[in-house]
């Protein structure tokens, strides 16, 4: 059963990983961070608070282009006010950085490094080709919402570890993100669980910048803010760094259920 208490951490804080649930389209070319947003102002607010409370009672085409322009207006809010409004999927947009750059497979690179033998950095066409692991689990965001029955593929992190030979010494890794704000953290033996993937696709879509695309980290059985979005290197140490929201009272071990003080049916 969920839980009724009060959420910890507040409401509006917390999932890394909230985005609205609508593609926006890859971009080509550059590295270079998009233009910064400008703050939100009343009038905006106003407005676009008016026009989400229109879609949740209109039809579903026009709800469909309100998610579409969600998620266009939430990837140049450093506000966050967009990740408050309806959205019909499910999903809401959240980042902790007020600009995120695109990457496509020709610019995105993942590094694995740290206490391993052999470093390697991946493109998404060597990501693609590896063996691709597909599961459907519930998704539960610290703050409360849940999206039930949501498929996730790609590939199990363990299978980049192995690959990396890792060293004897080393006892978790952690996780860095493009936007150049975020970072996670597991135990080695977290890591290495069956349910933890290196994500390229979400609800049967390429993942999409929105999403954390084109690769995001999947952490099934632990709270969302877990599965960093917009993954760039993944690195071995010898003792679990805490991540950004850990740095900012969340639980280190953040398994769903048991931890944050909630008691939400597990998801894994």
């Amino acid at each position: 059963m969920t839980s009724t208490r009060e959420p910890w951490p507040p409401p509006g804080r917390g999932c890394s990983n909230e985005p609205v649930n609508s593609e926006q389209p890859e971009e080509s070319g550059t590295d270079q961070p998009e233009a910064r947003g400008t703050p939100v102002g009343r009038r905006v607010v106003l407005g676009t608070l008016g026009l989400g409370a229109l879609g949740v009672f209109a039809a579903p085409t026009l709800q469909r282009g309100l998610e579409a322009f969600l998620g266009s207006a939430a990837d140049k809010d450093p506000t966050g006010l967009t990740g408050l409004l309806p959205n019909g999927g499910g999903f809401r947009y959240y980042s902790v950085a007020s600009s995120v750059p695109r990457k496509n497979a020709e610019n995105y690179r993942l590094t694995v490094d740290g206490l391993v033998d052999r470093p390697n950095t991946y493109t998404l066409a060597d990501l693609r080709a590896l063996p691709q692991t597909r599961m459907v689990k519930d998704v539960q965001c610290v703050t409360g919402w849940r999206v039930p029955d949501t498929p996730f593929e790609g590939v199990r992190l363990s299978r980049l570890l192995d690959a990396a030979g890792v060293r004897p010494s080393a006892g978790a890794v952690r996780f860095s993100c493009f936007d150049g704000t975020y970072t996670e953290s597991l135990t080695l033996d977290q890591a290495r669980r069956a349910d933890v993937l290196v994500a390229l696709r979400m609800q049967d879509k390429d993942l999409g910048h929105s999403h954390g695309g084109p690769v995001r980290l999947y952490v099934a059985p632990m709270y969302f803010y877990k599965s960093a979005k917009w993954l760039s290197g993944i690195t071995v140490t010898e003792d679990v760094r805490p991540g950004y929201w850990e740095n900012r009272g969340y639980d280190v071990d953040a398994w769903v259920g048991r931890s944050n003080g909630r008691d939400d049916d597990p998801t894994s």
